[in-house]
Parts: structure tokens; C-alpha cells; sequence
């Protein structure tokens, strides 16, 4: 349909999410004039906590400025079912409340999701065909079908008055996916004849020269390797979402006589979903984990999450030996059918090097061609800005030296624009794009156990210098003149022991020696006022313990008065 335009209508994006780091991909589209915009939102997924935010898992987009504009938005659009791209609709619904648009692996899970929060008789589904189209206000959609390493991977083509952008989501050029068909060349030079004002393109193997291979390569070797270990019990650790390496791993299992026993509740849930779809029909039956564990070893497969080395996930409450019912042993093997992903090697090294305490033997990428990226590599990008020939690159998805390089390698295939964003930069497309004309809120939400709290919240920052510098808490007693009635009393967390306690006794010493000092130097107005005696004694305490530790430590002081 063709839109008309008005004037002062611009078409813009704004990427809250997934540009100037890999996941928590969020990024909206708005068409109309500054006051008046109409919003479509692309993807909306997570990131996951690290050491440095203790007690947090789930981290988030901050939506602020879209919460402002809830009236405005059309919709959500999914690209795909990743959680880095879909993993906080659940938990941020509710504060935007419009439509939800995905094809239907993606959408099983997203109803699976919204269950889990009590949402899916709240939310307006909307279900999309592969190559289908729709239409948001003054959006037009068309999916292209890609291939990635989940089900359903779709480009978006985004029609306006003002112009076409193609938004690419995840991808890579796989010839022979597997599952699926491969990437929709057809519809990609059409599109690109047509005339496409700007790609919005992932950047993650830009760094990767050459393309990042087949899942067909893959599923030939792992029959190869299950193959070599004969008599033995062997266990595939696998991204769950991978529909593909999945199949390929029941393949390869039916090929050698092996039953597959699917370990840990995502994987479960993954094959549910891919099963809903009519996808891993001749895979063969699957049994349960009590089934395995009564049939021998030599005739069983474990297909498990945990390659990242979750500590919650199967395969490291197996290798802990906390697994109800899938024990390794000596001389079987678990293959890495996954890559590391960055922050993770920790994890990863120390789980492999459990299991080989145990005598469980490890294979992984480095040994044999057993995983491929769902990624483009510079061959496959380039292939991409030929077929599509943009006016504007806008590279997304990836770090900040990502999309500096993407850009660049934009520019050398003859895209005279090119533009790295950052989050929270609203960039006009059209007309006379790219220009940022806007800067919003971008920072992060932390999911704290049942709250959604900014990641600038107070109480994260004193549990994260808490973790560096521990804790010291007093407590005393006075009467209304002011006389201690009871205490100094110090409460120490955090900090070394020492042999018998020793380390931590002498601080405790010097805890209540300071309380004294500033308390015996408190004047008699000073001696009447609880909050005046809490700041004096902590200031003294604080001075001690960083002399004595070297830590700006937390200290808590609390006097109670009472009547005498």
C-alpha cells in the first residue's frame, strides 16, 4: 500500500539495546513529525549479570522514553526467538502494553514465556507467516527468511513514505541450514533493485574474515565423532536454541544405535517448541532420564544445556554430582558442541576441568569442526551489501570496535553512508539521513529478585561495594542524657578471619575503640541526639578500619535511646 507523508514527517531509529555490546538487542522505528511520532519496537531481549552485579541475573534495556510514548507504539516486532533478542518481553510488557508480532516457533516460546509471568490472557498475539506481511499505522512489514542458529531467523523489511530499511536481525549465509530454508537471495536483490534507504546489519564476526560455515559440516562430524567412542557414555552439550544442532545430534546418535535423553528443563522446552512447528520428525524416540539410567551406557546419549557453564544448568550439577539421576564415569565423554562465549571462560574451564577429575574425557571446537557461528563473517556481509546495496549502513549488534569496523567495511564496498550508533541515539533515516536528532535515556534495568530497578539504583551499589569492602554495623544504648546504657556493640562481615579468629578480633577491638573515642568527644547537645551520635561514631570507625584494612568499608551505626 502506498503510504502518503506529510510535512515535518521524519522516519527514525532509535537503538536502546545491542549497540556498543552483543545482546539485550532493543530498537524501535518511529515515523511522523517530532511531536507526533508512531513507534514500532524491534526485538526486545536481555543481557545477563556478571560479578559486578552481585545478586542480579536478568539485565534489560532501560524503556523510559518508550514508556513515555506507550500511547504511540503500534507494536512489538520479534526477529526471532533468542533470548538476547526476546528474553524481557515478559518482564517489560506490562509497562508498554500493545501488540506482539512474531512467526510461530517464535511464538510458541513467547507464549511459553508470557505463562510463566501470568501474562498470555493480557497480550495481543499476533501471528506472522514465514515470508508473511502486515501492517503497523504507517509501517509496512515483509519478513525475509534468513538462516541463523535458531528456527525462523527473519530480516524485516520496513516500507515507509519516506523510504526502506531492511533490519537484518541475526544471520549468517548457511547453503544448507538443515532445518529450514536457506537465505532468500531472490528476495534480497529484488529488495535491493527496489531501492532500500538503510540496512541495519549485525556486526558480530566482522573481525572473522571468510564465512562461518555450514551446519551441514557440522552434522557430519559429530556422527564421526560420536561414532570413535564405543562403549562408553557420551554427552553433547549444545546451545539449546540451536533446533538444528539438535537434530543433527539425535541424528548422529540414531546413526550409532544411542538413545537421546534430553537433560535440563531449556532444552526441553526448545524441543517442545521446535516439535509444536512440525520440525524433528525422524529423530527417533526420546527418553526419559529415569529410562536412561536403567539401560547401559553404550546405548544412551545425553543431550544436555550447560556449554557455558551455568552453574544451574544440567551439565554442571551433573559434573558436581548433584544430578538426581545422570552420572559420568570414567572413560565417557562429553562433547562441546558450542564456542565459548566471551566473560564465560571461567565457568566453562573450571566445569571441563571438573568433569576430568572424574576421568570424563572433552572434546570441543578446538579439537574437531563440531560448531559454526550463526553469525556473518566479512565474506558473508560483503555478499549481503552487494544484494542489497543500502544508501545508509547502520551497523547494530556488537561492541563499539564492532561497528567502527563494520562501518568502515561498509564504506570500502562503495555504501557512501555509513553511521555507528550508540544506544539511546535517535537517528533520522529520512529525508537527508543519517543525522542524530535526539538523545534519550539508555541505561540498563536490573531484574533484583522480584523488582525491576534501574541499574543506577542505590541498593546495588552499596551490595557491590559491600562484596569489595565489606560490612561493619554498631550498635549502642543510650538514656536521655545521653549515658551508654549498652554497647558499643560491632557486628564485622566481609572480612578475613585469620588463624582461630585472631584477624578478625583485632578488628573488632579496634570497631569499638573508635565508637568510644568519637563518643567520649561528643559534646552534650551532640550526646542528646541519636542522629548526631550515628554520625560521628561511623565517620571515626570509617577512618579506622580503612587505616587498619585498607577498605572503604560500609558502616553502619545505630544508637537507640531509651528511658531510664
Amino acid at each position: 500500500m502506498k503510504k502518503s507523508k506529510k510535512q515535518g514527517d521524519e522516519f527514525v531509529f532509535l537503538p536502546l539495546g545491542g549497540s556498543g555490546e552483543i545482546g539485550m538487542n532493543l530498537n524501535a522505528f518511529g515515523f511522523g513529525p517530532e511531536d507526533n511520532r508512531q513507534w514500532v519496537i524491534v526485538d526486545i531481549g536481555v543481557t545477563f549479570g556478571g560479578p559486578d552485579t552481585p545478586g542480579v541475573e536478568i539485565i534489560m534495556p532501560d524503556i523510559s522514553f518508550l514508556e513515555e510514548q506507550r500511547g504511540n507504539i503500534l507494536g512489538i516486532v520479534l526477529t526471532h526467538a533468542h533470548e538476547d533478542h526476546m528474553g524481557a518481553l515478559a518482564r517489560l510488557w506490562p509497562r508498554l502494553r500493545c501488540p506482539v508480532y512474531a512467526t510461530p516457533f517464535t511464538m510458541y516460546l513467547v507464549k511459553d514465556r508470557l505463562s510463566e509471568f501470568g501474562l498470555l490472557d493480557s497480550v495481543e498475539l499476533r501471528d506472522v507467516p514465514l515470508k508473511g506481511s502486515f501492517s503497523l499505522g504507517p509501517f509496512d512489514f515483509d519478513m525475509i527468511t534468513l538462516t541463523h542458529s535458531i528456527p525462523e531467523p527473519n530480516a524485516l523489511v520496513i516500507k515507509t513514505a519516506l523510504g526502506t530499511v531492511l533490519h537484518t536481525g541475526d544471520w549468517k549465509i548457511d547453503p544448507s541450514p538443515q532445518i529450514g530454508e536457506p537465505v532468500d537471495e531472490q528476495a534480497l536483490r529484488e529488495l535491493g533493485k527496489a531501492g532500500v534507504t538503510a540496512m541495519i546489519c549485525d556486526s558480530t564476526n566482522v573481525f572473522t574474515p571468510g564465512e562461518a560455515g555450514s551446519e551441514e559440516g557440522v552434522r557430519e562430524e559429530l556422527e564421526k565423532v560420536i561414532r570413535e567412542y564405543k562403549g562408553v557414555g557420551v554427552a553433547v552439550a549444545a546451545f539449546a536454541s540451536n533446533v538444528a544442532r539438535l537434530e543433527s545430534v539425535m541424528m548422529a546418535a540414531k546413526e550409532n544405535n544411542r538413545s537421546v535423553c534430553l537433560v535440563g528443563r531449556s532444552m526441553k522446552r526448545m524441543v517442545g517448541a521446535a516439535k509444536s512447528v512440525g520440525l524433528l520428525k525422524d529423530v527417533g524416540a526420546l527418553i526419559s532420564e529415569e529410562e536412561a539410567s536403567s539401560m547401559p551406557a553404550a546405548h544412551v546419549l545425553y543431550l544436555c544445556t550447560g556449554s557455558q557453564g551455568e552453574p544451574r544448568a544440567a551439565l554442571s550439577r551433573i559434573a558436581a554430582g548433584l544430578h538426581r539421576n545422570v552420572k559420568f564415569g570414567e572413560d565417557d565423554v562429553v562433547i562441546f558442541s558450542s564456542k565459548i562465549i566471551p566473560g564465560n571462560d571461567k565457568n566453562i574451564f573450571a566445569l571441563q576441568n571438573a568433569l576430568a577429575d572424574d576421568g570424563v574425557h572433552i572434546v570441543t571446537e578446538k579439537d574437531r569442526p563440531i560448531h559454526v557461528s550463526g553469525h556473518p563473517c566479512r565474506d558473508e556481509l560483503t555478499r549481503m551489501y552487494d544484494w542489497v546495496q543500502p544508501e545508509i549502513a547502520i551497523p547494530v549488534h556488537g561492541e563499539r570496535r564492532h561497528l567502527l569496523e563494520h562501518a568502515r567495511l561498509a564504506k570500502s564496498l562503495g555504501i557512501k553512508k555509513a553511521y555507528p550508533p550508540k544506544n539511546g541515539e535517535m537517528i533520522r533515516i529520512a529525508p537527508s539521513g543519517p543525522e542524530v536528532v535526539d538523545i534519550t535515556p539508555s541505561g540498563r534495568l536490573h531484574q533484583d529478585g522480584t523488582a525491576i530497578v534501574s541499574s543506577l539504583d542505590e541498593g546495588l551499589r552499596l551490595r557491590r561495594k559491600m562484596a569489595y569492602a565489606g560490612h561493619v554495623s554498631v550498635s549502642l544504648v543510650v538514656d536521655q542524657k545521653g549515658r551508654i546504657v549498652s554497647g558499643p556493640e560491632p557486628r564485622i562481615s566481609g572480612f578475613p578471619e585469620g588463624k582461630d579468629g585472631e584477624i578478625l578480633e583485632v578488628l573488632l577491638d579496634i570497631v569499638e575503640d573508635a565508637a568510644m573515642e568519637a563518643y567520649d568527644e561528643l559534646s552534650q547537645r551532640a550526646l542528646k541526639d541519636e542522629e548526631l551520635i550515628e554520625e560521628k561514631l561511623t565517620s571515626r570507625i570509617k577512618r579506622r578500619v580503612r587505616e587498619r584494612t585498607d577498605k572503604r568499608t560500609i558502616v553502619e551505626v545505630i544508637a537507640h535511646k531509651v528511658k531510664t
